[in-house]
């Protein structure tokens, strides 16, 4: 299992099992964050804890996702889909840079272009180790 918090514990994920890769966006707010993400349904293998508050992108029309942080510190914690899929789950992906270095430095690093073309970009051997140390 892996564990995550924000700098001042107010925060908490976990995230059990296989998290298969990392993401890098460099979307208008991944890139700013400096996030890498990991992904699953909440309250599935992922979990959440402690007081946030969010942030929804004020120019999108029908927002997607909220960015959820921790009101004292500051730290992103996850992104949350505002929208239920049809089996009533919603999407929802974790910073694994709250996440103890050691217990991620291997995962697989993939890139994903969501300022311009929002595809996956062809994954490149690297791994979080690669761009965090």
């Amino acid at each position: 299992m892996l564990k995550g918090s924000c700098h001042c514990g107010g925060l908490s994920w976990t995230l059990e099992g296989d998290p298969g890769s990392a993401t890098a966006c460099n979307c208008t707010l991944c890139r700013r964050y400096g996030v890498l993400w990991a992904y699953d349904y909440e309250g599935e293998r992922i979990r959440v804890a402690g007081p946030s508050a969010s942030y929804q992108r004020a120019d999108a029309p029908n927002p997607a996702l909220e960015i959820c942080f921790c009101p004292t510190c500051g730290c992103v914690q996850c992104w949350r889909g505002l929208h239920k899929d049809a089996q009533g789950r919603r999407r929802i992906a974790v910073n694994l840079r709250l996440a103890p270095p050691e217990a991620v430095a291997a995962i697989a690093l993939d890139h994903f272009d969501g300022l311009e073309t929002f595809d996956d970009l062809p994954r490149d051997g690297r791994c979080v180790r690669d761009i965090w140390f």
